[in-house]
């Protein structure tokens, strides 16, 4: 009975095996990357909104909601983006349709105010290993407050 040299089979078969295990690993750390960014935008949409309703006098203008949004995403999102990041798009809505809380005014209770936050995630990782697949994910959080 002959026995069949059985040496390197190890190496070759983890050869085989590796790509398809980082792949799968970067997988999981990509969507991690993306479910913490949706996170960190719903957040942020919440506090433009939290900042539009409270009273004050006078009431923050749109643009300084967008403002609001826009600092909290550039400290707590996840990019890898050069200095070009357009950064998320920012709508506000008085009770529906887009006003300046400033100027139109959330005067009774029954005003609402809702923080609209767009941005185009493109994927961090995954696009280095298989090859840059042009694959771009706009993730999208709203918060509707009513005022104070």
């Amino acid at each position: 009975m002959a026995r069949h040299n059985q040496s390197g089979a190890a190496v070759v078969e983890f050869a085989i095996v590796l790509p398809l295990l980082l792949l799968f690993v970067f997988g999981i750390i990509e969507f991690g990357f993306l479910m913490y960014n949706q996170a960190m935008l719903t957040n942020a949409s919440r506090e433009g909104a939290r900042a539009g309703i409270v009273s004050q006098t006078p009431r923050r203008s749109t643009a300084a909601i967008t403002t609001v949004v826009q600092n909290y995403c550039s400290d707590f999102l996840v990019t890898f983006r050069s200095g070009a990041d357009p950064g998320p798009q920012v709508t506000v809505k008085k009770n529906g349709t887009v006003a300046d809380p400033s100027t139109a005014g959330l005067v009774s209770a029954q005003d609402y105010l809702t923080v609209e936050v767009r941005y185009a995630y493109d994927f961090l990782l995954l696009p280095r290993f298989v090859g840059n697949l042009g694959v771009r994910k706009t993730l999208f959080a709203s918060a509707t407050m009513r005022a104070e």
